[in-house]
């Protein structure tokens, strides 16, 4: 394994600024002060900025902007390079806490709504590892990405283009267009974002039954080669103040995936009858269009800072597949070909309301109450044709299709409560009430209904002690849930060749936790140590299907899951240096006595990151990142290490107007997902390669005649932020 871990230096600067004026003597007012508008002249401090800052609660802000995160072509690329975040196969976890939940500031919204997100929009984002009882209950932990705010009257904007290139994949391209208009009490927000090109994905899997009464062995190779025809988001806002306390905003914004390439299959099967291969080939023909409105609005209600607001959010899917399928079987040197044709329509609709007011009834008092009303309407069908003969006359394939209806109520209410005991001490204790209703009805392998309702109510606390201006604790407990995904949920069949499909299950349980914290915060360490417990825990296996050497992958629950977990984390920032480096050490164990798992070692995971840019002035700023997660054995599986080194250069030009960055990532190909685990008598080995190294170009070009709004207005813009907190 070639990977470099960074020496952790920490030094100490201090730079500031100090302006005093004589009470007792007038200063003299210039004349561009005095005047109606009141437009002051913009003082510009250059000095690096740090990755990221850490709260006495746990919380952690990341800057984005002017950072290598900011190079980023998606939002899902930037949180894998995120302190603490872990990204892998469709799944975003903090590390010690489990799978996040993506808000937009402030407002929840789902895996859909998050990829359209430009990352140029982004200002900075917030990992809240100890939800309070506002958020939603579903996740284990909150990540808030914050959007920039445009305080300044005008015309702003931005173009840039990405090029990216990877041996292992391909070339793509990235063109991304922002503009911004803001002209007294309306602000108009604009962007687009368009990737052409090609990327690609490698999956080796083996399947062995060692068993010489039932021996079987399978080797399967699966490739995407993808060809993005159109994958492009976009976005209209507007918002209007009312006053310095109030504004309304309205938000429409969506992206499109339309895929193609195709999906190879290679499986070579050995049992004691002999040896078959089988070849597939996938024409991928996907389209989703995903759509989003939002209407919020916002008002400070006294002269203490209560707040209310009152968010709707309506969210529209449309997904079509028209996949062609050739097969071709070798058996005993007997070559049988089959056609399949697969057609899938699926549409999602989901509405969510809620409203939320804070109360501050001192200074160091607030009470904060809420309610939140969601519902989702899910609805797909699934037509598989297959024809045998070359003559392509296709017949409807009753075992391989399948109709699919969800709906889905949540009702859900919280209170929280933060108080001080004294100056040292303070705390914050609530809790949220959530009830789910849903109707499921599929005819895949029968017809199957099931109706549930449950209510559950998740507790919290918080307790922050300020022992000295370098001495900060807190201790937490936090409690949630999380559902199954819709398609997790929905058998319908992903087919991969005629052993190998992926399936959804509709009897999945929500999974429940129990998280317990405490941190330190001394002369800017960020210490943690924590237990997490969870119930039922959702993970995903190979699972021996109808035919004997067949294996349907599927979600499913496991039975509980403990988790202990370390960090110590850093930052410095000097004139010439910034670093956030942390290292985390963490032990899971994984419990389950239904599906045959066969119980190994368990051994402790160790994570190292470390963030570093690096400044010459008036020349060029180098950023270097890496991070390092280790082997992680945790009963049921084994997980090997990945590991990322990535380096980058950025230089501007013409005043700023114009920004050149340059990005090798994934220098040594690092990031593979690969490990092993034992289920039902089957050893399953897998080792998945994506495309992670390449090298990327990008040009930035802003413009716009935008000048600073009054001292006021931003005092409104900071306001916001702090709501969405």
């Amino acid at each position: 394994m070639r990977f470099l871990v960074s020496v952790f230096i920490y030094t100490y600067c201090f730079l500031f600024c100090a302006l005093e004026i004589n009470a007792q003597s007038k200063p003299t007012i210039p004349e561009k002060i005095t005047n109606q508008n009141n437009e002051l002249d913009e003082v510009v401090i250059k000095r690096q900025t740090s990755l990221v800052k850490y709260s006495a609660n746990g919380t952690i802000d990341v800057n984005v902007a002017n950072t290598l995160l900011s190079t980023s072509s998606s939002v899902n690329e930037l949180l894998g390079r995120v302190p603490n975040v872990i990204v892998a196969e469709g799944q975003i976890s903090v590390l010690g806490k489990g799978e996040a939940i993506i808000y937009l500031n402030g407002i929840l919204i789902n895996y859909e709504r998050f990829a359209a997100i430009p990352v140029s929009q982004i200002s900075k984002i917030e990992i809240i590892s100890n939800p309070s009882s506002k958020y939603d209950a579903e996740g284990k932990a909150v990540i808030n990405i914050i959007t920039k705010r445009n305080i300044e009257n005008g015309t702003k904007g931005t173009a840039s283009q990405h090029v990216t290139v990877s041996k292992f994949a391909g070339a793509s391209t990235n063109t991304l267009l922002d503009f911004n208009y803001t002209k007294g009490k309306f602000s108009f927000i604009t962007n687009y974002g368009l990737q052409l090109g090609k990327g690609r994905e490698l999956l080796y899997t083996t399947r062995t039954r060692p068993n010489p009464d039932d021996y079987m062995r399978s080797e399967l190779t699966t490739e995407w080669k993808r060809q993005f025809n159109n994958y492009s988001n976009f976005v209209l806002g507007l918002q209007y103040t009312f006053s310095e306390k109030s504004y309304i905003s309205m938000a429409y914004n969506g992206n499109v995936e339309d895929l193609g390439g195709v999906v190879e299959s290679r499986n070579a099967i050995d049992t004691n009858s002999g040896t078959s291969f089988y070849a597939t080939d996938i024409a991928k023909n996907d389209v989703l269009l995903n759509q989003f409105v939002n209407l919020n609005y916002n008002t400070i209600t006294d002269s203490k800072g209560s707040s209310l607001f009152i968010g709707s959010q309506y969210s529209n899917y449309n997904g079509t597949v028209k996949d062609f399928i050739e097969e071709n079987s070798f058996l005993d040197a007997i070559n049988e070909r089959r056609y399949l044709k697969n057609n899938v329509g699926s549409t999602i609709n989901i509405i969510a309301v809620q409203a939320d007011y804070s109360k501050k009834i001192s200074e160091n008092t607030k009470l904060e109450m809420g309610l939140k009303w969601s519902q989702a309407k899910i609805q797909s069908g699934t037509d598989f044709l297959t024809a045998d003969t070359d003559d392509l006359n296709f017949e409807f394939d009753d075992l391989l299709s399948s109709d699919f209806k969800y709906s889905e109520k949540i009702s859900a209410a919280y209170l929280n409560y933060g108080s001080t005991f004294s100056q040292k001490i303070n705390f914050s204790v609530g809790a949220r009430a959530e009830k789910t209703n849903y109707d499921l009805y599929t005819n895949a392998n029968g017809i199957q209904k099931f109706n549930k309702n449950y209510t559950n109510i998740f507790p919290n606390l918080l307790l922050n002690m300020d022992f000295s201006e370098d001495l900060k604790m807190h201790f937490s407990y936090v409690s949630r849930i999380t559902r199954p995904r819709y398609q997790a949920l929905n058998p319908f069949v992903i087919y991969q060749d005629p052993f190998t499909t992926i399936e959804g299950n509709p009897n999945l349980l929500p999974e429940k936790t129990h998280a317990f914290e405490i941190g330190a915060l001394y002369e800017k360490f960020d210490f943690k140590l924590g237990y997490t417990y969870k119930i039922d825990p959702i993970s995903g296996a190979a699972l021996r299907g109808d035919n004997p050497d067949s294996y349907v992958l599927r979600s499913l629950n496991l039975e509980k899951e403990h988790t202990l977990f370390t960090s110590v984390s850093r930052s410095f920032t000097n004139k010439w240096w910034s670093s956030t480096n942390t290292i985390s050490l963490n032990v899971s164990k994984a419990v389950d006595n239904f599906y045959e798992y066969t119980s190994g070692a368990v051994k402790p995971q160790i994570y190292l990151y470390s963030n570093n840019t690096f400044t010459i002035p008036d020349w060029f700023k180098i950023q270097v990142l890496a991070w390092y997660l280790g082997d992680k054995s945790y009963g049921l599986r084994h997980d090997d290490s990945r590991s990322t080194v990535a380096i980058g250069i950025e230089r501007n030009f013409f005043k700023d107007a114009l920004k050149l960055n340059f990005i090798a990532n994934d220098l040594f190909h690092g990031f593979r997902l690969s490990g092993d685990y034992n289920v039902g008598q089957t050893e399953i080995y897998y080792h998945r390669t994506l495309t992670t190294q390449y090298f990327k170009l990008i040009a930035t070009y802003n413009f716009g005649n935008s000048k600073k709004a009054n001292y006021k207005k931003s005092e409104i813009e900071q306001s916001e932020n702090n709501r969405a907190r």
